[in-house]
């Protein structure tokens, strides 16, 4: 999931490291019969979870159980480009923009299905991002609420996932 194009401030984009696509239902949206923006969290958090359990293959559900291990948000910028209303697909992109000790710098775009294309009400073209996270997440001892390295096979997954074919230099440490 390699995108070699350029943003629009002339960068190169994201490298992307995991893709999904979610439907925007009924229950995502307010009266206006738009997404509520809290619900864009909650799409986001579990963009997460998935991604640690199907990407990177590590079952996120015991890493936080048994495992005690957690992967709080420590900060967290936001920037609600567009409107999807109920029925759109979003196209869901994580890429990885830092790798430390126990943290993790994530860039996570929403787009909508077709985009590219023309907006449903409008004659417009609406290329890029509906939504665009700055995330980070640290890694944590659920036990004493603390920082800590991340877990061996979490770190592997992570450096195996940045290594991957089509990766520029990839993230700093």
């Amino acid at each position: 999931m390699n995108t070699n194009t350029e943003t629009k401030l002339g960068e190169p984009a994201p490298r992307w490291v995991f893709e999904r696509r979610e439907r925007v239902r009924f229950g995502h949206c307010d009266p206006a019969g738009i997404v509520f923006y809290p619900r864009y969290f909650e799409m986001l958090n579990a963009l997460i979870e998935d991604w640690v359990s199907e990407g990177l293959g590590v079952d996120f559900s015991q890493l936080l159980g048994p495992r005690r291990v957690g992967l709080p948000t420590v900060h967290l910028e936001t920037d609600f480009r567009r409107i999807s209303r109920m029925g759109d697909t979003l196209i869901q992109r994580i890429a990885i923009t830092r790798l430390g000790r126990s943290s993790l710098g994530l860039t996570v775009h929403f787009e909508g299905e077709g985009d590219e294309g023309r907006a449903p009400e409008s004659s417009e073209p609406h290329p890029g991002p509906r939504v665009v996270f700055q995330q980070v997440l640290v890694c944590t001892s659920l036990d004493t609420h603390r920082p800590q390295a991340f877990p061996d096979d979490l770190r592997a997954a992570l450096t195996l996932t940045l290594r991957a074919p089509g990766s520029q230099d990839g993230p700093k440490e």
